[in-house]
């Protein structure tokens, strides 16, 4: 057991941004499809797996966030099943390559969180603003990478516009044209089942393009994620450390002031200098013991 996990360890440490994400996504996804099988199996009333789902979704309702408000960033790490969390994390090997050719890790990490973030805040918008949802009292909860990835896309498209990619059945299309049509398609399904969804996603794609088009400008929308990222990593790593006093160096002894050291530093500088000047003349030879010794204190 052990062996495995030092290995699959070793794998997640080789893989570059977009692998480490999906090791993550992957991992959240097995632990609680697990933790499901272990409640079933021992028949509990209520599955574990559920109750801790519960707290790392994101509700629509203001109250229930106001008490988890850590579910804006834990929601994009959970999938409601197999095909959902197959074809993010498909999305997202596919795209984030394509990211990561003309973007840094920092940004994708950035990115990946701001697409999140915006598209869950697109949700809890929707479900509090418009009366279709409101008028019914409905409280739904959100999870999925699909904001986060939506992101991704967008800021590529942005970015590249005419970057082909191909696609089953379809052959090469834009990326510029799969970004748009991702964006419309999400607007018509707006009142679907997935309502909250399709909100999310239209916050993430806002979020993409915002960051490629800021980012031309020369503003990075990703700065403020990524310092609170370096911030959590330091606390991991064992917390701050408070910066330590400048040392004081303490003589014994008999105490020699200012006027004094720069007397006995100008007699010594003069002794060298006869020194050297009696070596340029009469050679290493003509020296004495003392001699030899004082220049090679100096030189040192």
């Amino acid at each position: 057991m052990a062996r495995i996990i030092s290995d699959l360890k070793n794998r997640f440490l080789a893989e570059n941004i977009v692998g480490r994400f999906i090791y993550i996504n992957v991992g959240v996804f097995i632990f609680f499809a697990l933790l499901d099988v272990v409640g079933t199996l021992f028949n509990f009333s209520s599955s574990p797996a559920l109750y801790l789902k519960m707290w790392l979704e994101l509700p629509s309702a203001p109250e229930q966030y106001i008490v988890q408000p850590w579910s804006l960033v834990t929601y994009m790490f959970l999938h409601g099943g197999l095909t959902h969390i197959l074809w993010n994390m498909l999305a997202l090997y596919w795209f984030g390559k394509i990211f990561l050719s003309f973007f840094s890790t920092r940004h994708f990490v950035g990115l990946y969180l701001l697409g999140g973030i915006v598209g869950g805040l697109f949700f809890m918008l929707a479900y509090n603003l418009f009366p279709m949802f409101t008028s019914s009292g409905s409280n739904a909860y959100l999870v999925g990478a699909s904001a986060a990835v939506l992101a991704i896309v967008a800021a590529s498209a942005v970015r590249v516009p005419d970057y082909k990619i191909n696609m089953l059945l379809i052959g090469e299309v834009k990326l510029s044209t799969l970004a748009v049509a991702t964006v419309i398609i999400s607007l018509l399904l707006v009142t679907s089942d997935n309502a909250g969804g399709s909100f999310a996603h239209l916050g993430g794609a806002f979020a993409g393009w915002a960051f490629a088009y800021y980012l031309n400008k020369g503003r990075d929308l990703t700065t403020y994620i990524n310092k609170a990222m370096d911030f959590v990593a330091n606390i991991c790593k064992g917390g701050f450390k408070r910066p330590s006093k400048p040392k004081m160096n303490i003589f014994k002894g008999k105490r020699t002031d200012d006027y004094d050291y720069n007397a006995q530093k100008k007699e010594q500088n003069a002794e060298v200098d006869r020194i050297l000047e009696k070596l340029k003349k009469n050679g290493y030879s003509s020296l004495t013991e003392e001699e030899k010794k004082r220049l090679f204190d100096a030189s040192k």
